[in-house]
């Protein structure tokens, strides 16, 4: 005897699958771009980069003080005395470092023999005439300041003119002064 199944619950009904419920979708490709479109995207570009390359330029010699500036040169029209000795405002410190309108300049390209601190009395003497070569070459025509330049050193000194010419060079010339990085010493061994 056979017997019919009668199930006690009824069957669950099923809910559409959720994998297939949306249709499927085509994507769209965009439209090609035209040719004239592409050459000014990359003219574009290309200014841009080379714009960067400027500024990063320009940059790097404003940290590093490289180069002229004499569209800022100022003009001193004064004589120069030593300092301490009269009223002025502009004077001689020593053979490589002046005082202009009271801020203290160091000349760039030279070191000269000290005055205060001297090793000895022949670097002493020296700086005395460092400084007496100084002050006719500072007071043989205009003074001018030029831009700020790093020496070898690593220390940013001012370019100092007479008439447009460099004072460091004239320094040199005379003897009174030596080259950044050449040795410092003054006294006799």
């Amino acid at each position: 005897m056979s017997k019919t199944l009668k199930p006690a619950k009824q069957a669950v009904e099923l809910r559409p699958s959720r994998i297939r419920r949306d249709p499927v979708r085509e994507v769209k490709k965009p439209a090609p771009r035209s040719r004239e479109f592409e050459i000014w995207v990359g003219v574009t570009g290309i200014g841009l980069f080379a714009l960067a390359i400027v500024m990063v330029t320009v940059g790097f010699s404003v940290i590093t003080g490289s180069g002229s500036n004499s569209a800022a040169a100022k003009p001193v029209q004064t004589e120069f005395l030593r300092c301490g000795i009269g009223d002025g405002s502009n004077c001689v410190v020593d053979g490589d470092t002046i005082r202009i309108d009271d801020a203290a300049v160091q000349i760039a390209g030279i070191q000269a023999p000290r005055l205060r601190g001297a090793g000895c009395d022949q670097e002493a003497q020296r700086g005395s005439e460092a400084v007496e070569n100084l002050l006719q070459i500072l007071n043989s025509g205009k003074v001018t300041t030029g831009g700020s330049v790093r020496d070898i050193d690593g220390q940013v000194r001012t370019r100092v003119l007479v008439n447009e010419a460099d004072v460091g060079v004239a320094m040199l010339d005379a003897g009174a002064a030596r080259s950044i990085g050449t040795d410092p010493e003054w006294c006799a061994r």
